[in-house]
Protein backbone atom coordinates (compact mmCIF):
# COMPACT_ATOMS: atom_id res chain seq x y z
CA UNK A 1 0.00 0.00 0.00
CA UNK A 2 1.40 3.38 -1.01
CA UNK A 3 -1.12 5.40 1.04
CA UNK A 4 -1.80 4.20 4.57
CA UNK A 5 -4.07 5.61 7.27
CA UNK A 6 -4.44 4.24 10.77
CA UNK A 7 -7.71 4.35 12.70
CA UNK A 8 -7.93 3.67 16.44
CA UNK A 9 -11.57 3.56 17.61
CA UNK A 10 -12.06 3.07 21.34
CA UNK A 11 -15.36 1.34 22.09
CA UNK A 12 -17.05 1.41 25.49
CA UNK A 13 -16.92 -2.32 26.13
CA UNK A 14 -13.97 -4.17 27.63
CA UNK A 15 -15.56 -7.15 29.35
CA UNK A 16 -17.96 -8.90 26.98
CA UNK A 17 -15.74 -10.68 24.46
CA UNK A 18 -18.72 -11.50 22.28
CA UNK A 19 -19.51 -7.82 21.78
CA UNK A 20 -15.85 -6.91 21.28
CA UNK A 21 -15.33 -9.61 18.66
CA UNK A 22 -18.54 -8.70 16.85
CA UNK A 23 -17.48 -5.07 16.54
CA UNK A 24 -13.95 -5.93 15.41
CA UNK A 25 -15.27 -8.45 12.86
CA UNK A 26 -16.74 -5.74 10.62
CA UNK A 27 -13.22 -4.50 9.82
CA UNK A 28 -12.36 -7.70 7.98
CA UNK A 29 -15.36 -7.13 5.72
CA UNK A 30 -13.66 -4.15 4.06
CA UNK A 31 -11.21 -5.00 1.28
CA UNK A 32 -7.66 -3.75 1.79
CA UNK A 33 -8.12 -2.94 5.48
CA UNK A 34 -6.10 -4.89 8.04
CA UNK A 35 -6.99 -5.33 11.70
CA UNK A 36 -3.80 -4.98 13.73
CA UNK A 37 -4.80 -5.08 17.37
CA UNK A 38 -7.74 -5.48 19.76
CA UNK A 39 -6.84 -4.49 23.33
CA UNK A 40 -9.67 -4.82 25.88
CA UNK A 41 -9.49 -3.55 29.46
CA UNK A 42 -11.84 -4.95 32.08
CA UNK A 43 -11.36 -2.19 34.66
CA UNK A 44 -11.69 0.60 32.11
CA UNK A 45 -14.50 -1.32 30.34
CA UNK A 46 -13.03 -0.11 27.10
CA UNK A 47 -11.36 -1.69 24.07
CA UNK A 48 -8.80 -0.05 21.81
CA UNK A 49 -9.07 -1.32 18.24
CA UNK A 50 -6.34 -0.56 15.69
CA UNK A 51 -6.53 -1.06 11.93
CA UNK A 52 -4.83 0.35 8.85
CA UNK A 53 -5.40 0.55 5.13
CA UNK A 54 -5.99 2.91 2.23
CA UNK A 55 -7.95 6.07 3.11
CA UNK A 56 -11.29 5.09 1.56
CA UNK A 57 -11.20 1.60 3.02
CA UNK A 58 -10.31 2.85 6.50
CA UNK A 59 -13.15 5.40 6.35
CA UNK A 60 -15.64 2.67 5.48
CA UNK A 61 -14.35 0.35 8.21
CA UNK A 62 -14.52 3.14 10.79
CA UNK A 63 -18.14 3.85 9.92
CA UNK A 64 -19.01 0.17 10.26
CA UNK A 65 -17.29 -0.04 13.66
CA UNK A 66 -19.31 2.93 14.94
CA UNK A 67 -22.54 1.47 13.55
CA UNK A 68 -21.96 -1.98 15.08
CA UNK A 69 -20.87 -0.60 18.45
CA UNK A 70 -24.00 1.57 18.52
CA UNK A 71 -26.13 -1.51 17.91
CA UNK A 72 -24.51 -3.65 20.61
CA UNK A 73 -23.50 -1.24 23.40
CA UNK A 74 -26.02 0.47 25.66
CA UNK A 75 -24.36 3.44 27.35
CA UNK A 76 -27.13 3.62 29.97
CA UNK A 77 -25.60 0.52 31.57
CA UNK A 78 -21.92 1.34 31.03
CA UNK A 79 -19.54 1.73 33.97
CA UNK A 80 -15.75 1.92 33.79
CA UNK A 81 -12.67 3.71 35.10
CA UNK A 82 -11.89 5.53 31.83
CA UNK A 83 -13.66 8.76 30.79
CA UNK A 84 -16.15 8.05 27.98
CA UNK A 85 -18.77 9.82 25.91
CA UNK A 86 -20.41 7.17 23.75
CA UNK A 87 -20.53 3.61 22.48
CA UNK A 88 -17.59 4.50 20.26
CA UNK A 89 -15.94 7.03 22.51
CA UNK A 90 -13.27 8.19 20.09
CA UNK A 91 -12.54 7.45 16.44
CA UNK A 92 -9.28 9.15 15.41
CA UNK A 93 -7.59 8.96 11.99
CA UNK A 94 -3.79 8.99 11.92
CA UNK A 95 -1.50 9.51 8.89
CA UNK A 96 1.00 6.67 8.48
CA UNK A 97 2.44 6.77 4.97
CA UNK A 98 1.72 8.74 1.81
CA UNK A 99 -1.02 10.82 3.43
CA UNK A 100 -1.01 14.17 5.22
CA UNK A 101 -2.77 15.39 8.32
CA UNK A 102 -5.05 17.40 6.02
CA UNK A 103 -6.05 14.14 4.33
CA UNK A 104 -6.96 12.68 7.72
CA UNK A 105 -8.92 15.80 8.66
CA UNK A 106 -10.97 15.40 5.48
CA UNK A 107 -11.55 11.72 6.31
CA UNK A 108 -12.62 12.49 9.88
CA UNK A 109 -15.09 15.15 8.78
CA UNK A 110 -16.55 12.97 6.03
CA UNK A 111 -16.97 9.98 8.37
CA UNK A 112 -18.35 12.24 11.12
CA UNK A 113 -20.94 13.67 8.75
CA UNK A 114 -21.95 10.19 7.63
CA UNK A 115 -22.32 8.99 11.24
CA UNK A 116 -24.54 11.94 12.05
CA UNK A 117 -26.69 11.70 8.93
CA UNK A 118 -27.00 7.92 8.48
CA UNK A 119 -26.88 6.69 12.08
CA UNK A 120 -28.41 9.65 13.86
CA UNK A 121 -25.67 9.82 16.51
CA UNK A 122 -24.36 13.17 17.82
CA UNK A 123 -20.80 13.71 16.56
CA UNK A 124 -18.16 16.06 17.93
CA UNK A 125 -14.97 16.68 15.95
CA UNK A 126 -11.76 17.10 17.95
CA UNK A 127 -8.03 17.81 17.63
CA UNK A 128 -6.94 18.58 14.04
CA UNK A 129 -10.43 17.81 12.67
CA UNK A 130 -12.19 20.29 15.00
CA UNK A 131 -14.38 22.92 13.37
CA UNK A 132 -14.16 25.08 16.49
CA UNK A 133 -11.00 25.96 18.40
CA UNK A 134 -12.68 25.33 21.75
CA UNK A 135 -13.29 21.73 20.73
CA UNK A 136 -9.76 20.75 19.76
CA UNK A 137 -9.06 19.33 23.23
CA UNK A 138 -10.84 16.01 23.71
CA UNK A 139 -11.07 16.55 27.46
CA UNK A 140 -13.03 19.74 26.84
CA UNK A 141 -15.42 18.06 24.41
CA UNK A 142 -15.95 15.13 26.79
CA UNK A 143 -16.29 17.23 29.96
CA UNK A 144 -18.89 15.67 32.25
CA UNK A 145 -18.71 12.50 30.17
CA UNK A 146 -21.78 10.55 29.08
CA UNK A 147 -23.75 11.59 32.17
CA UNK A 148 -23.61 15.28 31.17
CA UNK A 149 -25.05 14.75 27.69
CA UNK A 150 -28.67 14.91 28.88
CA UNK A 151 -28.14 18.54 29.95
CA UNK A 152 -25.70 19.58 27.19
CA UNK A 153 -27.62 18.32 24.18
CA UNK A 154 -30.36 20.70 23.16
CA UNK A 155 -28.27 23.76 23.97
CA UNK A 156 -26.64 25.92 21.33
CA UNK A 157 -23.29 25.84 23.12
CA UNK A 158 -23.10 22.06 22.81
CA UNK A 159 -24.70 21.61 19.41
CA UNK A 160 -22.90 18.64 17.80
CA UNK A 161 -20.89 19.19 14.63
CA UNK A 162 -23.05 16.53 12.97
CA UNK A 163 -26.14 14.61 14.00
CA UNK A 164 -29.03 15.49 16.31
CA UNK A 165 -28.82 18.12 19.00
CA UNK A 166 -31.31 16.25 21.14
CA UNK A 167 -31.44 13.84 24.05
CA UNK A 168 -33.75 10.95 23.18
CA UNK A 169 -33.80 7.17 23.47
CA UNK A 170 -31.39 6.71 20.55
CA UNK A 171 -28.90 9.23 21.90
CA UNK A 172 -29.25 7.85 25.43
CA UNK A 173 -28.29 4.41 24.16
CA UNK A 174 -25.40 5.36 21.86
CA UNK A 175 -24.10 8.53 23.55
CA UNK A 176 -21.96 10.96 21.54
CA UNK A 177 -19.20 9.93 19.12
CA UNK A 178 -15.93 11.89 19.05
CA UNK A 179 -14.22 11.77 15.66
CA UNK A 180 -10.78 13.29 15.19
CA UNK A 181 -7.52 13.47 13.27
CA UNK A 182 -4.22 13.42 15.14
CA UNK A 183 -0.69 12.19 15.19
CA UNK A 184 0.18 8.83 16.68
CA UNK A 185 -0.98 8.58 20.30
CA UNK A 186 0.61 6.13 22.70
CA UNK A 187 -1.63 4.91 25.53
CA UNK A 188 0.78 4.02 28.28
CA UNK A 189 0.23 3.11 31.95
CA UNK A 190 2.87 3.21 34.68
CA UNK A 191 2.50 0.73 37.55
CA UNK A 192 2.99 1.65 41.22
CA UNK A 193 3.62 -0.40 44.35
CA UNK A 194 0.60 1.14 46.07
CA UNK A 195 -3.15 0.59 45.98
CA UNK A 196 -3.92 4.24 46.70
CA UNK A 197 -5.59 6.08 43.82
CA UNK A 198 -4.79 9.38 45.57
CA UNK A 199 -1.05 8.85 45.13
CA UNK A 200 -1.42 7.85 41.48
CA UNK A 201 -3.55 10.97 40.90
CA UNK A 202 -0.96 13.22 42.50
CA UNK A 203 1.77 11.76 40.27
CA UNK A 204 -0.50 12.31 37.25
CA UNK A 205 -0.93 15.96 38.23
CA UNK A 206 2.85 16.29 38.58
CA UNK A 207 3.53 15.13 35.03
CA UNK A 208 0.58 16.14 32.86
CA UNK A 209 0.82 19.05 30.47
CA UNK A 210 -2.23 20.86 31.86
CA UNK A 211 -0.75 21.01 35.35
CA UNK A 212 -2.70 21.14 38.61
CA UNK A 213 -5.05 23.60 40.25
CA UNK A 214 -3.39 26.44 42.16
CA UNK A 215 -4.38 26.66 45.84
CA UNK A 216 -4.25 29.60 48.21
CA UNK A 217 -2.75 29.57 51.71
CA UNK A 218 -5.99 28.15 53.08
CA UNK A 219 -5.90 25.29 50.60
CA UNK A 220 -8.76 26.61 48.47
CA UNK A 221 -8.62 26.26 44.68
CA UNK A 222 -7.89 29.61 43.03
CA UNK A 223 -10.33 30.67 40.30
CA UNK A 224 -9.88 33.15 37.48
CA UNK A 225 -12.31 35.91 36.47
CA UNK A 226 -14.42 33.40 34.51
CA UNK A 227 -14.65 31.04 37.47
CA UNK A 228 -12.25 28.48 35.99
CA UNK A 229 -9.48 26.84 37.98
CA UNK A 230 -6.08 28.52 37.69
CA UNK A 231 -3.61 25.83 36.66
CA UNK A 232 0.10 25.71 37.39
CA UNK A 233 2.65 23.26 35.97
CA UNK A 234 3.69 20.33 38.12
CA UNK A 235 7.36 19.74 39.01
CA UNK A 236 7.74 17.03 36.35
CA UNK A 237 5.48 18.50 33.68
CA UNK A 238 5.66 16.83 30.28
CA UNK A 239 4.45 18.52 27.11
CA UNK A 240 1.80 16.69 25.04
CA UNK A 241 0.98 14.46 28.02
CA UNK A 242 -2.43 13.73 29.53
CA UNK A 243 -2.59 11.68 32.72
CA UNK A 244 -4.96 10.47 35.43
CA UNK A 245 -4.57 8.12 38.37
CA UNK A 246 -6.68 5.03 38.93
CA UNK A 247 -6.66 1.65 40.63
CA UNK A 248 -6.23 -1.48 38.55
CA UNK A 249 -8.23 -3.93 40.66
CA UNK A 250 -7.32 -6.91 38.48
CA UNK A 251 -3.71 -6.53 39.60
CA UNK A 252 -4.39 -4.93 43.00
CA UNK A 253 -2.35 -1.79 42.33
CA UNK A 254 -2.63 1.84 41.32
CA UNK A 255 -1.55 3.10 37.93
CA UNK A 256 -0.77 6.40 36.31
CA UNK A 257 -2.74 6.21 33.06
CA UNK A 258 -1.06 8.33 30.39
CA UNK A 259 -1.91 9.43 26.88
CA UNK A 260 1.14 10.72 25.04
CA UNK A 261 -0.55 12.66 22.27
CA UNK A 262 2.65 13.46 20.37
CA UNK A 263 5.63 11.19 20.98
CA UNK A 264 7.77 13.47 18.84
CA UNK A 265 7.50 15.80 21.86
CA UNK A 266 7.42 13.38 24.80
CA UNK A 267 8.35 9.72 24.55
CA UNK A 268 7.27 6.85 26.82
CA UNK A 269 10.63 6.49 28.57
CA UNK A 270 10.50 10.19 29.49
CA UNK A 271 7.06 9.68 31.04
CA UNK A 272 8.33 6.59 32.86
CA UNK A 273 11.26 8.51 34.35
CA UNK A 274 9.03 11.46 35.34
CA UNK A 275 6.71 9.05 37.16
CA UNK A 276 9.69 7.45 38.90
CA UNK A 277 10.87 10.84 40.15
CA UNK A 278 7.40 11.86 41.39
CA UNK A 279 6.85 8.45 43.00
CA UNK A 280 10.15 8.79 44.88
CA UNK A 281 8.96 12.11 46.27
CA UNK A 282 5.93 10.30 47.72
CA UNK A 283 7.76 7.31 49.15
CA UNK A 284 6.47 4.83 46.59
CA UNK A 285 8.12 3.30 43.57
CA UNK A 286 7.38 2.48 39.97
CA UNK A 287 7.44 -1.26 39.36
CA UNK A 288 6.90 -1.42 35.61
CA UNK A 289 4.60 -0.20 32.89
CA UNK A 290 1.97 -1.32 30.43
CA UNK A 291 1.32 -0.47 26.80
CA UNK A 292 -2.29 -0.31 25.60
CA UNK A 293 -2.56 -0.98 21.88
CA UNK A 294 0.37 -0.44 19.54
CA UNK A 295 3.48 1.72 19.61
CA UNK A 296 5.71 3.04 16.81
CA UNK A 297 9.06 1.29 16.59
CA UNK A 298 10.91 4.59 16.89
CA UNK A 299 9.57 5.18 20.41
CA UNK A 300 11.01 1.91 21.70
CA UNK A 301 14.26 2.44 19.80
CA UNK A 302 14.59 5.83 21.52
CA UNK A 303 14.03 4.19 24.91
CA UNK A 304 16.59 1.48 24.20
CA UNK A 305 19.19 4.06 23.18
CA UNK A 306 18.44 6.16 26.27
CA UNK A 307 18.99 3.33 28.74
CA UNK A 308 22.10 1.99 27.00
CA UNK A 309 23.64 5.46 26.93
CA UNK A 310 22.67 5.97 30.57
CA UNK A 311 24.62 2.82 31.41
CA UNK A 312 27.65 4.04 29.46
CA UNK A 313 27.18 1.31 26.85
CA UNK A 314 27.07 1.54 23.08
CA UNK A 315 23.63 2.24 21.63
CA UNK A 316 24.92 1.33 18.18
CA UNK A 317 23.40 -2.14 18.29
CA UNK A 318 20.74 -3.83 16.11
CA UNK A 319 17.13 -2.77 16.46
CA UNK A 320 16.06 -6.01 18.12
CA UNK A 321 18.60 -5.42 20.91
CA UNK A 322 17.48 -1.82 21.38
CA UNK A 323 13.87 -2.95 21.62
CA UNK A 324 14.64 -5.69 24.14
CA UNK A 325 16.57 -3.17 26.24
CA UNK A 326 13.53 -0.88 26.16
CA UNK A 327 11.11 -3.65 27.09
CA UNK A 328 13.21 -4.72 30.06
CA UNK A 329 14.02 -1.19 31.24
CA UNK A 330 10.38 -0.07 31.13
CA UNK A 331 9.12 -3.28 32.74
CA UNK A 332 6.67 -3.84 29.90
CA UNK A 333 6.28 -7.54 30.75
CA UNK A 334 5.30 -7.00 34.39
CA UNK A 335 1.56 -7.46 33.89
CA UNK A 336 1.68 -9.83 30.95
CA UNK A 337 3.62 -10.92 27.87
CA UNK A 338 5.06 -8.34 25.51
CA UNK A 339 5.97 -9.60 22.06
CA UNK A 340 7.45 -6.88 19.80
CA UNK A 341 6.09 -8.58 16.69
CA UNK A 342 2.57 -8.15 18.09
CA UNK A 343 2.85 -4.73 19.74
CA UNK A 344 4.93 -2.59 17.36
CA UNK A 345 2.90 -0.85 14.66
CA UNK A 346 5.38 -1.26 11.81
CA UNK A 347 5.85 -4.96 12.53
CA UNK A 348 2.12 -5.70 12.64
CA UNK A 349 1.58 -3.68 9.46
CA UNK A 350 4.45 -5.33 7.57
CA UNK A 351 6.20 -2.00 7.06
CA UNK A 352 9.65 -3.19 8.20
CA UNK A 353 11.94 -5.58 6.33
CA UNK A 354 10.63 -6.36 2.86
CA UNK A 355 10.77 -9.77 1.19
CA UNK A 356 14.47 -9.58 0.31
CA UNK A 357 15.70 -8.15 3.61
CA UNK A 358 13.75 -10.88 5.43
CA UNK A 359 15.44 -13.72 3.54
CA UNK A 360 18.24 -15.86 4.89
CA UNK A 361 21.59 -15.47 3.18
CA UNK A 362 21.02 -18.77 1.35
CA UNK A 363 17.55 -17.74 0.17
CA UNK A 364 18.75 -14.39 -1.16
CA UNK A 365 21.75 -15.80 -3.02
CA UNK A 366 19.62 -18.58 -4.48
CA UNK A 367 16.98 -16.09 -5.63
CA UNK A 368 19.61 -13.83 -7.18
CA UNK A 369 21.08 -16.78 -9.07
CA UNK A 370 17.89 -17.61 -11.01
CA UNK A 371 16.89 -16.35 -14.45
CA UNK A 372 14.66 -13.68 -12.87
CA UNK A 373 16.12 -10.19 -13.51
CA UNK A 374 15.27 -9.09 -9.96
CA UNK A 375 16.79 -9.07 -7.44
CA UNK A 376 19.80 -8.04 -9.44
CA UNK A 377 22.87 -5.89 -9.25
CA UNK A 378 21.11 -2.98 -7.57
CA UNK A 379 19.90 -5.07 -4.64
CA UNK A 380 23.26 -6.83 -4.37
CA UNK A 381 25.05 -3.45 -4.32
CA UNK A 382 22.77 -2.29 -1.50
CA UNK A 383 23.44 -5.51 0.42
CA UNK A 384 27.19 -5.11 -0.02
CA UNK A 385 27.07 -1.56 1.33
CA UNK A 386 24.89 -2.68 4.26
CA UNK A 387 27.45 -5.37 5.14
CA UNK A 388 30.12 -2.70 5.14
CA UNK A 389 28.05 -0.62 7.56
CA UNK A 390 27.57 -3.68 9.78
CA UNK A 391 31.32 -4.24 9.97
CA UNK A 392 31.88 -0.57 10.80
CA UNK A 393 29.44 -0.89 13.71
CA UNK A 394 31.15 -4.10 14.83
CA UNK A 395 34.63 -2.55 14.92
CA UNK A 396 33.28 0.49 16.77
CA UNK A 397 31.49 -1.70 19.33
CA UNK A 398 34.62 -3.82 19.82
CA UNK A 399 36.44 -0.60 20.74
CA UNK A 400 33.89 0.49 23.36
CA UNK A 401 35.23 -0.07 26.86
CA UNK A 402 38.64 -1.28 25.70
CA UNK A 403 41.76 -0.26 27.58
CA UNK A 404 44.00 2.01 25.58
CA UNK A 405 41.11 3.57 23.65
CA UNK A 406 39.81 5.89 26.36
CA UNK A 407 40.24 8.97 24.19
CA UNK A 408 37.87 7.76 21.44
CA UNK A 409 35.04 6.24 23.48
CA UNK A 410 32.37 8.83 22.71
CA UNK A 411 33.37 8.92 19.06
CA UNK A 412 33.21 5.16 18.49
CA UNK A 413 29.81 5.02 20.21
CA UNK A 414 28.54 7.69 17.83
CA UNK A 415 30.04 5.86 14.84
CA UNK A 416 28.34 2.63 15.89
CA UNK A 417 24.94 4.32 16.09
CA UNK A 418 25.31 6.01 12.71
CA UNK A 419 26.53 2.81 11.10
CA UNK A 420 23.50 0.90 12.38
CA UNK A 421 21.17 3.50 10.85
CA UNK A 422 23.02 3.29 7.54
CA UNK A 423 22.89 -0.51 7.64
CA UNK A 424 19.11 -0.52 8.08
CA UNK A 425 18.54 2.07 5.35
CA UNK A 426 20.69 0.08 2.93
CA UNK A 427 18.86 -3.15 3.73
CA UNK A 428 15.61 -1.35 2.98
CA UNK A 429 17.09 -0.23 -0.36
CA UNK A 430 17.46 -3.88 -1.40
CA UNK A 431 13.68 -4.16 -1.60
CA UNK A 432 13.16 -0.65 -2.90
CA UNK A 433 15.49 -1.36 -5.81
CA UNK A 434 13.59 -4.49 -6.82
CA UNK A 435 10.23 -2.73 -6.36
CA UNK A 436 11.42 0.12 -8.59
CA UNK A 437 12.45 -2.37 -11.28
CA UNK A 438 9.04 -4.05 -11.04
CA UNK A 439 7.35 -0.68 -11.57
CA UNK A 440 9.42 -0.14 -14.72
CA UNK A 441 8.34 -3.54 -16.05
CA UNK A 442 4.70 -2.78 -15.19
CA UNK A 443 4.93 0.51 -17.08
CA UNK A 444 6.32 -1.27 -20.16
CA UNK A 445 3.29 -3.61 -20.01
CA UNK A 446 0.78 -0.75 -20.32
CA UNK A 447 -1.38 -0.72 -23.47
CA UNK A 448 -0.14 1.17 -26.51
CA UNK A 449 -2.85 0.67 -29.11
CA UNK A 450 -3.68 4.38 -29.50
CA UNK A 451 -1.60 7.52 -29.62
CA UNK A 452 -2.92 8.61 -26.23
CA UNK A 453 -2.08 5.24 -24.72
CA UNK A 454 1.42 5.36 -26.15
CA UNK A 455 1.98 8.84 -24.73
CA UNK A 456 0.70 7.78 -21.31
CA UNK A 457 2.86 4.66 -21.42
CA UNK A 458 5.98 6.65 -22.29
CA UNK A 459 5.34 9.04 -19.41
CA UNK A 460 4.79 6.15 -16.98
CA UNK A 461 8.00 4.43 -18.11
CA UNK A 462 9.93 7.69 -17.75
CA UNK A 463 8.70 8.29 -14.20
CA UNK A 464 9.31 4.67 -13.18
CA UNK A 465 12.81 4.88 -14.63
CA UNK A 466 13.51 8.07 -12.68
CA UNK A 467 12.49 6.29 -9.50
CA UNK A 468 14.66 3.33 -10.49
CA UNK A 469 17.53 5.84 -10.70
CA UNK A 470 16.81 7.50 -7.38
CA UNK A 471 17.17 4.26 -5.42
CA UNK A 472 20.75 3.37 -6.46
CA UNK A 473 21.66 7.04 -6.18
CA UNK A 474 20.56 6.94 -2.53
CA UNK A 475 22.65 3.77 -2.07
CA UNK A 476 25.65 5.55 -3.54
CA UNK A 477 25.16 8.49 -1.17
CA UNK A 478 25.00 6.20 1.86
CA UNK A 479 27.92 4.08 0.65
CA UNK A 480 30.03 7.22 0.50
CA UNK A 481 29.30 7.87 4.17
CA UNK A 482 29.92 4.22 5.09
CA UNK A 483 33.35 4.42 3.47
CA UNK A 484 34.21 7.53 5.46
CA UNK A 485 33.26 5.74 8.68
CA UNK A 486 35.12 2.59 7.66
CA UNK A 487 38.27 4.63 7.06
CA UNK A 488 37.82 6.31 10.45
CA UNK A 489 37.40 3.10 12.49
CA UNK A 490 40.38 1.69 10.62
CA UNK A 491 42.39 4.54 12.12
CA UNK A 492 40.94 4.88 15.65
CA UNK A 493 39.29 1.50 16.25
CA UNK A 494 40.43 -1.65 17.98
CA UNK A 495 43.64 -2.76 16.24
CA UNK A 496 42.63 -6.40 16.66
CA UNK A 497 39.75 -5.70 14.28
CA UNK A 498 41.78 -3.91 11.61
CA UNK A 499 41.08 -6.62 9.04
CA UNK A 500 37.34 -6.17 9.66
CA UNK A 501 37.68 -2.47 8.98
CA UNK A 502 39.52 -3.36 5.78
CA UNK A 503 36.74 -5.70 4.63
CA UNK A 504 34.23 -2.91 5.40
CA UNK A 505 36.17 -0.69 2.97
CA UNK A 506 36.12 -3.37 0.28
CA UNK A 507 32.39 -4.07 0.67
CA UNK A 508 31.60 -0.37 0.77
CA UNK A 509 33.60 0.26 -2.39
CA UNK A 510 31.86 -2.62 -4.19
CA UNK A 511 28.45 -1.37 -3.09
CA UNK A 512 29.26 2.15 -4.21
CA UNK A 513 30.49 1.17 -7.64
CA UNK A 514 27.61 -1.26 -8.13
CA UNK A 515 25.12 1.49 -7.29
CA UNK A 516 26.95 3.85 -9.66
CA UNK A 517 26.58 1.36 -12.51
CA UNK A 518 22.86 1.09 -11.84
CA UNK A 519 22.44 4.86 -11.89
CA UNK A 520 24.20 5.03 -15.26
CA UNK A 521 22.25 2.24 -16.91
CA UNK A 522 18.94 3.78 -15.85
CA UNK A 523 20.00 7.20 -17.08
CA UNK A 524 20.88 5.64 -20.43
CA UNK A 525 17.37 4.19 -20.68
CA UNK A 526 15.86 7.52 -19.66
CA UNK A 527 17.62 9.29 -22.54
CA UNK A 528 15.44 7.39 -25.02
CA UNK A 529 12.18 8.28 -23.25
CA UNK A 530 9.97 11.32 -22.97
CA UNK A 531 11.55 12.81 -19.84
CA UNK A 532 8.98 15.57 -19.42
CA UNK A 533 7.72 16.13 -15.91
CA UNK A 534 11.10 16.62 -14.26
CA UNK A 535 13.35 18.78 -16.44
CA UNK A 536 17.05 18.41 -15.78
CA UNK A 537 16.68 15.23 -13.72
CA UNK A 538 19.13 13.20 -15.80
CA UNK A 539 21.79 15.92 -15.80
CA UNK A 540 21.53 16.47 -12.05
CA UNK A 541 21.55 12.76 -11.27
CA UNK A 542 24.60 12.11 -13.47
CA UNK A 543 26.53 15.00 -11.94
CA UNK A 544 25.67 13.94 -8.40
CA UNK A 545 26.61 10.32 -9.07
CA UNK A 546 29.93 11.31 -10.64
CA UNK A 547 30.89 13.48 -7.67
CA UNK A 548 29.93 10.76 -5.19
CA UNK A 549 31.76 8.03 -7.10
CA UNK A 550 34.93 10.10 -7.25
CA UNK A 551 34.76 10.70 -3.49
CA UNK A 552 34.17 6.99 -2.85
CA UNK A 553 37.14 5.98 -4.97
CA UNK A 554 39.42 8.44 -3.20
CA UNK A 555 38.27 7.41 0.27
CA UNK A 556 38.47 3.70 -0.51
CA UNK A 557 41.91 3.92 -2.10
CA UNK A 558 43.38 5.79 0.87
CA UNK A 559 41.72 3.49 3.42
CA UNK A 560 42.76 0.30 1.60
CA UNK A 561 46.33 1.50 1.42
CA UNK A 562 46.40 2.39 5.10
CA UNK A 563 44.84 -0.89 6.24
CA UNK A 564 47.01 -3.06 3.98
CA UNK A 565 50.14 -1.19 5.01
CA UNK A 566 49.45 -1.68 8.71
CA UNK A 567 48.55 -5.35 8.27
CA UNK A 568 51.62 -6.11 6.15
CA UNK A 569 53.77 -4.36 8.74
CA UNK A 570 52.22 -6.51 11.46
CA UNK A 571 49.74 -3.81 12.57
Amino acid sequence: MDRIVECVPNISEGRDRGVIDAVAAVIDEVEGVRLLDVAPGADTNRTVITFIGPPDGVAEAAFRVVRRAGELIDMRRHRGAHPRHGSTDVCPFVPVRGVSMDDCVALARAVGRRIGEELGFPVYLYEAAALRDDRRNLATVRRGEYEALAEKLGTEAWRPDFGPNAWDDRTARAGAINVGARGFLVAYNVNLNTRQKRIASQIALDIRDAGRARRDEAGRVVKDADGKNVLVPGPYRLAACKAVGWVLSEFDRAQVSINLVDTAVTKPHEAFEACRASARDRGVRVTGSELVGLIPEGDLLAAGRHYLRQAGQSAGVPRRMLIETAVQSLGLRELGPFEPAERILEYRAGLVDGPLASMTARQFVDEASTDSPAPGGGSVAALSASQAAALVAMVANLTVGKKGYEGVQERVKAVAEEAQELKDALLDAMDRDTAAFDRVMAAFALPRASEDQRAARDLAIAEATREATRVPLSVLERAARVLELAAEVGEIGNASSLSDAGVAVLCGAAGAEGAYYNVLINLAALADLDASGEPGFAVRARERASVLMAACEATAAAARGAVRGRLEAGA
